[in-house]
């Protein structure tokens, strides 16, 4: 008995108590503060200012194509000719008409005159004075309505060559010389303008209320050099390239979508953007503000709420709900809920827990603009919603 009893004792003597488990290690930084500008993002495509279907004013039969398909015309220039010898023969008969008419009034005026000094003489009756001044009027109207008809065939011959109504890339050629083409009917081919260009997009009931909230108090942005300026880039662009401004805002929101149609215009001096072109467009959302930058993945969703896990200064984790806004540069904009001295864990998140003691290490939040650029962007999906909202660092 006394033998077990030493035992016993002598094993819960030497028993080692279990070791505490150092601390995690996660790498902080406080946030990059950085001049930020709001951009609200659209998918859309090019149209043309200008869309003429070119058609003949005349019938007649097609005599020459005087352009090669695809090329850029300008306005005025001989596009058709329709054989014109129908309507020269026309000309020649109103001209015609005309002289005749002219010899018809010259010869009434004259009688008119004459039948004046006759009836002042007493040698004809007042009613035969009447019928000569009125037969004099109706040869003045005559002589009108044959100069009007010989204007007219003049319009006609004109007609028969047909010319290009705007300067722009035209299409290929529809019809063939030697065809028949209806008056107001046959589509000879088409023309599109291309400098200026626009770019159609829809936005959101959401941003136009936006900006419509802004304009009411001031807070709109502007540029010196445009009230609403654009950028836009192509789906092989890796930056926004094409600068332009917003121009037309429909006056309606499409009940069925709840998004509004907007309009922008673009500069095209080499005619390079063509209409159909899909682009991303980007319109100034917000003036410069400063604004605090963290990794994204520094951002924890919890719930309904997006926190980041902030180092105190007796080494332990506190959580921070958040407002985030936009990515800029490879970095997620926090709009409220940090101070630029909070010390933001950076690298381990999956490692810190709210009131858990850790070990910080010095990180660094590096702004991705410093690094080369990508040869070129992803392809922009079409299918995506329509409208975002991005951000850039201010120049």
């Amino acid at each position: 008995m006394v033998v077990s009893l030493a035992l016993a004792l002598a094993a819960c003597g030497g028993k080692k108590p279990t070791p505490v488990p150092p601390p995690p290690v996660v790498s902080v930084a406080t946030p990059l503060v950085k001049s930020i500008v709001d951009w609200d993002d659209y998918v859309g495509h090019f149209e043309a200012v200008d869309t003429v279907s070119v058609r003949p004013r005349v019938s007649g039969y097609l005599q020459n194509v005087t352009f090669r398909d695809g090329d850029f015309v300008h306005k005025g220039q001989l596009l058709f000719e329709i054989d014109p010898r129908p309507y020269q023969a026309a000309l020649d008969l109103a001209a015609a008409q005309v002289t005749r008419a002219q010899a018809a009034s010259q010869t009434a005026h004259t009688e008119a005159v004459r039948a004046e000094g006759l009836f002042a003489a007493k040698a004809l009756s007042q009613q035969d004075l009447t019928a000569r001044k009125a037969a004099a009027d109706q040869a003045t109207a005559d002589l009108a309505a044959a100069k009007a008809a010989e204007r007219s065939a003049r319009l006609n011959l004109d007609f028969t060559k047909v010319t290009a109504p705007i300067s722009g890339r035209i299409s290929d050629r529809k019809v063939a010389a030697g065809n028949l083409v209806n008056a107001d009917q046959t589509i000879l081919t088409s023309i599109v303008s291309l400098d200026p260009i626009r770019f159609v997009f829809t936005g959101a009931e959401s941003v136009y209320l936006k900006y419509q909230r802004a304009n009411e108090n001031g807070s709109r942005p502007s540029s010196r050099r445009s009230p609403n300026p654009v950028e836009i880039r192509l789906q092989d662009e890796p930056d926004f390239h094409w600068k332009g401004h917003m121009d037309f805002v429909d006056n309606a929101i499409d009940t069925g979508s709840g998004t509004i149609r907007g309009r922008a215009v673009v500069d095209n001096p080499d005619n390079f953007l063509t209409p159909g072109l899909f682009g991303h467009l980007r319109l100034l959302g917000s003036g410069a503000y400063k604004g605090m930058l963290v990794p994204d993945q520094a951002i924890v969703t919890d719930q309904t709420r997006q926190v980041v896990y902030v180092v105190d200064a007796h080494d332990m984790i506190t959580q921070k709900i958040v407002d985030t806004g936009p990515l800029v540069n490879g970095l997620r904009v926090i709009r409220s809920g940090l101070m630029p001295s909070d010390r933001v864990v950076i690298d381990g998140v999956q490692r810190a827990k709210p009131g858990r003691k850790v070990k910080p290490t010095p990180g660094k939040i590096e702004d991705l603009a410093a690094q080369p650029p990508a040869k070129a962007s992803p392809p922009l999906d079409i299918a995506s919603p329509r409208s975002a909202t991005s951000a850039s660092a201010a120049r």
